[in-house]
C-alpha cells in the first residue's frame, strides 16, 4: 500500500512538470521513427501517427487535458516556426533548379490548391456536413498555423482544422508514395512538390527522408501552397456565394 502510494505520490509530480511532457512527446516520437526505420521506411508505418497514438494513449489513460499537456510540450509548437524557416536553406541550394521549372511550378501550385479546396468543399457537400465543418475541411491540405487561420476568417473551427490537417498529412505520407507509383511518375521534382502539396510538412518530412532532390521540392511547396491557400479561400468566399 505505501509503495502504491509513492508511485501515485511519483506520478502527481511527474505529470504537473512541463518537462515530462515534453520528454513524452520527443519519446514518443523516437519509438515511432524507430518502427519507421526497421520497417525500411515504409510510409504506412508512420512516425507522426505511431507518436500521436502513444501520447493520446497516455493522455487518456491518465485522464490529463490536452490543455495541460500543451502547456508542457509548447516548446516543440514554438520551435515549428524556425524548423520551417530552415526549409530555405536546402530551397536555396537548389534555386538554379527551381528557376528552371518555375512554370510547371506555377501551374502545379494553382491547379493543386484549387483541386485540394474544391474538391474537399463538394465531397463534403455531397456528404450533408453542416458549414462550418465544411469551412473547418477546406484548408486542410497546407500547414496547420495556416490552416487554422484561414479556417478563422471563414468560419470554420480551428482546432477542428487541426486534427484534419493532421490527418490529411498522414494520409498523403503514408499512400502518397503508392498513388504516385500507380500514375509512374518518377521525376523526384514532382514527386516532392505534389508530398509538399497535398500533405504538408508531413508529406515534406517523408519526402525528405527518400530524396534530398524530392525534399526540396516538397519544402518549397509547403511553403508556396500556404500562400497559394491564404490568398486562394478568401477570394473564392468573395467571388462565389459557398
Amino acid at each position: 500500500m505505501i509503495e502504491k502510494n509513492k508511485l501515485y505520490n511519483i506520478w502527481v509530480y511527474l505529470q504537473a512538470e512541463p518537462l515530462f511532457w515534453l520528454t513524452l512527446t520527443i519519446g514518443a516520437f523516437l519509438i515511432g521513427d524507430y518502427f519507421y526505420k526497421k520497417s525500411k521506411l515504409n510510409p504506412l508505418v508512420n512516425p507522426v501517427a505511431i507518436s500521436i497514438l502513444i501520447v493520446s494513449g497516455v493522455l487518456i489513460v491518465t485522464d490529463v487535458s490536452y490543455e495541460r499537456y500543451f502547456n508542457g510540450a509548447k516548446f516543440i509548437h514554438f520551435m515549428l516556426g524556425p524548423a520551417t524557416v530552415a526549409l530555405a536553406i536546402p530551397i536555396y541550394k537548389q534555386i538554379h533548379l527551381i528557376k528552371k521549372e518555375s512554370g510547371s511550378i506555377f501551374i502545379s501550385l494553382v491547379l493543386g490548391s484549387l483541386f485540394a479546396i474544391f474538391s474537399t468543399y463538394f465531397f463534403a457537400k455531397l456528404m450533408n456536413l453542416d458549414l462550418e465543418i465544411i469551412y473547418s475541411m477546406m484548408p486542410r491540405s497546407v500547414t496547420a498555423p495556416i490552416a487554422m487561420g484561414i479556417s478563422e476568417l471563414i468560419g470554420g473551427v480551428p482546432s477542428l482544422t487541426a486534427i484534419i490537417t493532421i490527418i490529411t498529412g498522414i494520409v498523403g505520407a503514408s499512400f502518397g508514395t503508392f498513388a504516385l507509383d500507380v500514375l509512374r511518375v518518377k521525376d523526384m521534382t514532382a514527386r516532392g512538390f505534389a508530398f509538399g502539396l497535398a500533405s504538408h510538412g508531413i508529406g515534406t518530412a517523408r519526402a525528405m527522408s527518400k530524396n534530398k532532390t524530392a525534399g526540396v521540392f516538397a519544402a518549397l511547396a509547403l511553403g508556396l501552397s500556404g500562400i497559394a491557400t491564404s490568398i486562394l479561400i478568401p477570394l473564392l468566399f468573395k467571388l462565389i456565394n459557398f
